[in-house]
């Protein structure tokens, strides 16, 4: 008898059955000793459409919604039915006696097995391989600690709760919208609140009125200062410049009389205060937080940067798993950590041998298994890269992550900011500077330039009660900036922090820990908002369009609100963790049931829609699909 071992894609396939010995050819399948092999292709079952399950619901009429049936069958995809057939019968075979899943070690990839495990109706003993990496060593851990399926009951109810939340929501909101205005609209619990994020960002810049304001600055010979208005006038608008700053005048009058009041004048240092500060290396990666830097510093979208960890993760087995949310790493990595770095090539090498690099790092700022939910941080394999092989996306892509974990290693960047009032009769200007004193880890992360900020030049040491002269004092013209459009990792950033903004405390308590969507599918959101003609890309920045605004407008708060979708995240994340099954039953059972009195309510607001809004005709004819194979899951 022979364990059947299914995997998530055909190259994973192909990786584990050499691991194993696993070398003959079948059709779909590899096989071998104790083994076969095989693969899913990503999705062969799925949840059906309405008009799949129920023939009256194959026209998009609103008398017909809420659609709310007590089961959503799976059926197969067309387009993969073949493969399914191959693995189906593979689960079904008298010489099969188990079943290994080997699907990607998290929420989407349970769902995947899940779902072809009940097409195929299958009854046999199944075992689950839980790993981090793609390298041989990572793979026979792996195998060497098998569990039984069971023990991620909880991660699959999750995955299938957020699945048929995802349906009931936008297959009823969705079709409800569309037929009152007669366009082509998707709604859905996560897209649908990202879109209005990016909407009010745009809403608030068109909106934003500029203000002209003045500095003054005085040169004392060897620095600068500016001017400290005692009265400034606060701006009102939403910007970057929220904060008013003390060193902005309002009135050009006032800053010129101010000039010739201090020009020529002698000036005497007031205070002079150097703090000493101390910069931790930054913390590893999760995917979001990777996404965020790549957009920031080499212009990739969320999309992009995805698509290449995954490379580096699946073909390459040179990162780990990169579809996680957590910066931290399990305390038993601390070897494999040392291996990795001593298995980096030039010029990563070369840092490592450096004298101020610490081998021993144990800090909770890096290791602490409390702060891991399915996968560790992000961090290069033990495999040695061959860089000349990765393309240059994926060799950039490849440092961030290298730097990041050698950077933990390195001390502390430190340096001395400074800062001094020096008075010019009764006037009082400000300069600041910063002198760095030990590089630390900028030393394998080089200190950037923000976009805008200028650099702060060292000052000269200055104590109280020197002297200097006003040698030069000039004013120059400035203007309120109105906030930033959005662009892959603004979007990112308030995807994953969606709800620490809300005035409610206890509601932002609450919402601490969870966001809009995962880290796994906050890329495809966002190219889904473009996709769909709700947004579009506008050189690096991304900004709604005009049926995106429509939208956002017609539709209830409820379903466009950060704080909806990260209570169902919180809930989704929680439920993954409830091992009791009682326990587990009656707040899945009871999610649920909130979903179809939320769908329900979607279709009475789309109903009750300002009637006075027109959406531009589409090109659309609601789709009846091929219907395939399907059964009924229960709720």
């Amino acid at each position: 008898m022979k364990k059947l071992i299914v995997a998530e894609k055909p190259s994973v396939a192909k990786d584990i059955a050499r691991v194993l010995g696993v070398k003959t050819r079948g059709e779909g399948y590899l096989y071998g000793g104790d083994y076969v092999v095989t693969w899913a292709l990503g999705h062969l079952v799925s949840l059906q459409e309405p008009g799949e399950m129920n023939g009256q619901w194959v026209k998009w009429r609103m008398a017909d919604l809420p659609m709310l049936p007590e089961t959503i069958p799976l059926k197969v995809l067309p387009a993969t039915k073949a493969q399914y057939a191959i693995v189906e019968k593979l689960m079904n075979s008298t010489k099969i006696d188990s079943i290994i899943c080997a699907t990607d070690a998290a929420r989407e990839g349970e769902l995947i097995f899940r779902y072809i495990y009940r097409m195929a109706d299958c009854k046999k003993p199944v075992e689950r391989l839980w790993i981090s990496s793609m390298t041989d060593a990572a793979i026979k851990q792996g195998f060497a600690a098998l569990k039984p399926d069971s023990a991620y009951d909880a991660l699959y109810d999750s995955a299938r709760c957020r699945s048929e939340a995802d349906w009931l929501v936008g297959m009823n909101a969705s079709r409800a919208y569309s037929i009152r205005y007669d366009a082509h609209l998707s709604i859905g619990r996560v897209q649908t609140p990202t879109l209005s994020l990016i909407v009010e960002r745009d809403r608030a810049i068109e909106s934003f009125v500029p203000q002209d304001y003045w500095e003054l600055t005085a040169d004392f010979g060897d620095y600068e200062g500016l001017w400290i208005n005692p009265a400034p006038r606060p701006a009102d608008e939403k910007g970057d410049d929220k904060k008013s700053s003390d060193t902005r005048i309002y009135e050009k009058a006032l800053a010129e009389r101010v000039r010739g009041e201090v020009k020529g004048k002698p000036a005497q240092v007031l205070e002079s205060a150097v703090d000493r500060k101390r910069f931790q290396p930054p913390q590893l990666f999760d995917l979001t937080s990777l996404q965020r830097e790549a957009n920031r510093k080499l212009g990739f979208s969320a999309n992009k940067t995805l698509e290449l960890a995954q490379a580096l993760y699946e073909r390459h087995k040179l990162l780990t798993y990169p579809r996680t949310d957590s910066r931290y790493l399990p305390d038993d990595m601390r070897p494999k950590v040392q291996s990795v770095l001593k298995n980096l090539p030039e010029p990563y090498a070369a840092l490592v041998r450096d004298p101020a690099f610490k081998p021993d790092v144990s800090s909770k700022r890096w290791y602490d298994g409390t702060k891991i939910s399915d996968h560790h941080a992000i961090v290069p394999t033990e495999k040695k890269p061959d860089l000349g092989k990765l393309t240059q996306d994926e060799r950039a892509l490849y440092d961030m992550v290298a730097r990041r974990l050698i950077a933990m290693h390195y001390p502390d960047y430190v340096c001395d900011q400074a800062r001094v009032i020096t008075g010019v009769e009764k006037h009082r200007f400000r300069s600041t500077g910063v002198m760095p004193v030990e590089p630390g880890w900028h030393t394998v992360i080089p200190q950037g330039k923000e976009k805008g900020k200028a650099d702060e030049a060292p000052l000269p040491p200055l104590k109280q009660g020197d002297t200097r002269k006003v040698e030069k004092a000039s004013v120059k013209a400035h203007k309120t900036k109105p906030p930033q459009p959005m662009n892959d990792a603004s979007i990112l950033n308030l995807m994953e922090n969606a709800g620490r903004t809300i005035e409610d405390e206890a509601l932002r308590e609450q919402m601490k820990s969870s966001g809009l969507g995962t880290p796994a599918t906050r890329a495809a959101t966002i190219e889904r908002l473009i996709q769909m003609g709700y947004a579009r890309r506008a050189g690096k920045s991304i900004v709604s369009t005009e049926k995106g605004r429509k939208l956002i407008d017609v539709v209830p708060r409820q379903i466009s609100s950060a704080v909806t979708t990260g209570k169902w995240e919180k809930f989704l994340s929680e439920m993954a963790s409830y091992q009791d099954d009682d326990q587990r039953r009656a707040k899945t059972d009871r999610f649920m049931q909130g979903i179809d009195r939320f769908a329900a309510f979607l279709v009475d607001a789309a109903k009750a829609a300002p009637g006075d809004v027109q959406f531009e005709k589409e090109t659309f004819k609601p789709k009846r699909k091929a219907g395939g194979r399907t059964r009924a899951v229960k709720k």
